[in-house]
């Protein structure tokens, strides 16, 4: 150990060490309890950044310190590499994406190898390799097989620029998050799967998710949307299909004014169709090309309609009332049309006011500030019904379950669910994903690749042009293929999958990533699942989490997966800001990893980003934090060394002889005790990290004493290192080295907690009089009231205090305070 902290030397060193020992290397052992920490894995962009050193590091502390505590830690790392910037790359470059993608992994891998991170890497995967995505094939089959796979026609969001279909989460502002370009609608065969089916269960199963942030509960839960009413029909005059709707709100049919129906609902054109309003509808639809299904959505919208000259008839009184389309009804959501009742919803009255339709409210709420005869806005239906025929005068919520009888009996109505949640779109136009394995041919229709015939490669023979269609169309080689039922000739899917599918299933395949004769191991995958602790960012609180969580049901209940959940416990940690936003190249805030690492080590990265915020919380970066944090590694390093001469030939059995001893070995396990309980059951590391300073300084206190332990201090050091050793890992494995040890302390048992010495002989207690703070005096710990009392007033100082004075009340805190109230 040199007397200079060099951290590149012993950065350096250390992870040189840790790969050619296969360190971190893990493998199923039943005598051991097992925990599985897992980060989301990243997009190989090629450079990392703060957001991800902070992500890393937070799961690179808590692998250690369990792997420490004993357990079988289980730590992988992956890619998630297919994706459009690689071919957007590819069309700038003129290279193709895979060249790209691979280069970005290694350089990444080495970056993430920099800081010090104790990955599995023997178990890496990468989504764009074909020992990946032959996989994710055969799940596609299987859900195929299962009837959860299907293709269908409909209109998407679709960005002409990237020349592919994007999901409503994708279209930011109506424009295509990734490049900005307006997006707009086309009609397209597209590939779902079934999510829908799962709807109930992953709606029900968030209540088994203790380990889990309420928000994201609460924003899943939100996203399913699961909703009780009932289904109604309408007959449409002069036609011969009804309109049928979904409520939960049966209470207000009878006052339905109009109605809506989605612009693209089919029954419209067959409405308008010979009509003077045929032009119009087709006007109107044109005009909804640019906005998307959030958008459409949005509160702020200004809802637009155009009545299309049909009536229907309300079910319970034989009106007729104006059928509309609107620009705020979505195909997608229920049934696709909706019955309006302006009166008691605001979006309602807002359009009837708008198109001077009719409001009839149908539920007084006996509120004396709503005059229901005329009405300034709508309000909410509860309490008595009214207008409302043969249920008028009832409880509206008797009524709801009265209405809905009826129309059961009469057979124009049912009970029903409904769900937010849509079936999952999963077909893109690129090329640089997983190819869909499916083959139309003429005769048998659509049927899936052979199982033995997988993975369906991506072809190398493709242009990359930015323009047309997706670049597999451009090759010679891929889309005529043979039918896999009748052999005849017939046409590969050139359609490949959301990306999504892909990082919806990794975490299982971690468990046994090389296995190349099935997807993995069911006793590996029983041994290591589910995840015990998840760590990633908020922002995937809905699409991942969800679509994980989907997969992994359909996996177990192909008993595939052992778990109906992947993910026990859950940390979404903050953003990493700089001047008060994200770092960005456009706001010019951006801070490398790689700048910081090359002037103050990993080491200091990795404790700044650790100590500055609570990870759940917003991280604000400080370079003065940096140097701070460079200067403590410092001031531990030197303390290391000086005491070499005084602790190399100490004694590992000592006792606590004098006060200096007893101070600094109560010191040393309360921040045993602190570290442990802030690692192991909150994360608190920056509080952990706190209490360690405050033993560093303690240590240097003992230090400069006359006379001293020996083999206390040389137990305070050892202590120190392990402690430190999950958060700044090279620094401390160079000190523990230097303090005689051969093995590497990642296989070092961690310190415990001694709990006789966390309790003081003496505690200073405050002396008030009369409420005011007087004196601070020294008392014996853990005495009863009586004796506290006892133990004060025969104190000198307090003794003084109270000379001549008439004591009126004693209030004694035992440990804490004595209050005396004098005259």
């Amino acid at each position: 150990m040199e007397q200079n902290y060099n951290f590149t030397k012993i950065e350096s060193k250390w992870q040189k060490y840790w790969e050619e020992k296969d360190l971190f290397k893990k493998t199923e052992d039943e005598n051991k309890e097992k925990f599985y920490l897992l980060e989301m894995f990243p997009y190989p962009s090629g450079k990392l950044h703060m957001g991800h050193v902070r992500n890393y590091s937070i799961g690179d502390v808590v692998s250690r310190y369990l792997t420490m505590r004993g357990k079988n830690v289980l730590h992988p790392m992956g890619w998630d590499s297919f994706g459009l910037p690689a071919e957007n790359a590819a069309i700038k470059n003129q290279t193709h994406p895979e060249v790209w993608t691979w280069a970005n992994i290694a350089e990444m891998r080495q970056q993430l190898k920099t800081l010090g991170l104790s990955y599995d890497w023997d178990r890496e995967v990468a989504t764009a390799h074909p020992g990946y995505y032959k996989w994710m094939q055969w799940i596609f089959i299987q859900f195929y097989k299962k009837g959860l796979a299907y293709k269908k026609k409909k209109a998407v969001n679709w960005c002409p620029s990237c020349q592919t279909v994007l999901a409503n989460e994708q279209v930011v502002e109506g424009c295509c998050e990734r490049c900005g370009t307006a997006v707009g609608k086309k009609e397209l065969e597209q590939w779902y799967l079934k999510i829908t089916d799962y709807a109930d269960r992953l709606l029900a199963d968030l209540d088994t998710l203790e380990g889990w942030p309420n928000k994201v509960k609460l924003m899943q839960k939100n996203w399913i949307g699961k909703s009780i009413g009932g289904e109604v029909d309408f007959d449409i005059v002069g036609f011969d299909k009804k309109m049928t709707i979904f409520t939960t709100r049966p209470d207000t049919l009878y006052g339905v004014t109009y109605m809506v129906l989605a612009p693209e609902h089919p029954y419209v054109k067959e409405l308008v169709a010979g009509t003077e309003y045929e032009a119009k509808v087709e006007e109107f639809l044109d005009k909804l090309q640019y906005l998307s299904d959030i958008d459409r959505t949005a509160t702020t919208l200004e809802k637009e309609g155009l009545f299309i000259g049909r009536y229907a008839v309300n079910p319970v009184n034989g009106k007729e009332v104006p059928i509309y389309i609107a620009n705020y009804v979505l195909m997608d959501y229920g049934t696709g049309a909706i019955m309006a009742v302006p009166a008691h919803d605001q979006r309602d009255f807002d359009f009837a006011v708008k198109y001077g339709l009719d409001i009839i409210p149908v539920v007084d709420t006996k509120d004396p500030e709503i005059d229901i005869n005329n009405l300034k806005a709508a309000f909410v239906a509860e309490g008595t019904m009214i207008n409302s025929g043969k249920f008028t005068g009832m409880n509206n919520k008797e009524a709801i379950e009265a209405i809905m009888d009826d129309l059961e009996r009469q057979g124009i109505g049912k009970k029903a669910i409904n769900f937010r949640l849509r079936d999952w779109l999963i077909s893109r136009q690129r090329y640089w994903g997983t190819p869909i394995p499916m083959i139309y041919c003429e005769k048998c229709g659509w049927v899936p690749e052979k199982e033995e015939n997988l993975p369906v490669l991506l072809p190398k023979d493709v242009e990359f042009t930015g323009k047309g269609e997706s670049p597999l169309v451009t090759s010679k080689t891929f889309r005529q293929t043979v039918c896999p039922c009748c052999g005849g000739p017939a046409e590969r899917e050139i359609d490949t999958m959301d990306t999504f599918l892909d990082s919806s299933w990794y975490f299982l395949r971690y468990t046994d990533a090389r296995n190349t004769e099935e997807i993995w191991d069911k006793e590996k995958a029983k041994y290591w699942m589910p995840v015990d602790q998840y760590i990633g960012g908020v922002e995937h609180a809905i699409l991942h989490l969800l679509y994980a969580r989907f997969f992994n049901k359909f996996l177990y209940d192909l008993g595939w997966s052992p778990s109906p959940e992947p993910f026990t416990n859950l940390l979404t940690q903050g953003m990493v800001l700089k001047d008060g936003s994200k770092m960005s190249k456009s706001k010019g805030n951006v801070v490398s990893p790689e700048e910081i690492i090359k002037k103050y080590g990993a080491d200091t990265a990795r404790l700044f980003i650790l100590f500055a915020a609570p990870p759940e919380k917003e991280l604000e970066w400080s370079d003065a934090g940096v140097e701070g944090s460079y200067r403590f590694l410092n001031r531990v390093y030197r303390l290391i060394f000086d005491l070499t001469n005084t602790i190399q030939n100490a004694p590992d059995t000592w006792k606590v002889e004098s006060a200096d001893d007893k101070e600094l070995n109560y010191v040393l396990n309360t921040t045993i005790k602190k570290v442990t309980e802030d690692m192991g059951n909150r994360f608190n590391f920056n509080t952990a990290i706190s209490a360690i300073m405050v033993l560093v300084n303690e240590m240097y206190r003992y230090k400069g004493l006359e006379v001293q332990n020996a083999g206390l201090l040389k137990y305070a050091a050892t202590c120190l290192v392990l402690l430190l050793a999950p958060f700044t890992p090279h620094i401390c494995e160079e000190m523990w080295q230097h303090l005689g040890h051969e093995e590497s302390i990642y296989l070092a048992q961690w310190p415990e907690v001694d709990e006789k010495a966390t309790v003081k002989d003496e505690v200073e207690i405050v002396v008030q009089v009369n409420g005011k703070v007087k004196e601070k005096i020294m008392v014996a710990n853990g005495l009863s009231k009586e004796d506290f009392q006892a133990a004060v007033l025969a104190n000198d100082v307090v003794q003084t205090l109270l000379e001549g004075k008439n004591v009126i009340k004693m209030i004694p805190i035992p440990g804490k305070l004595f209050n005396i109230v004098v005259k």
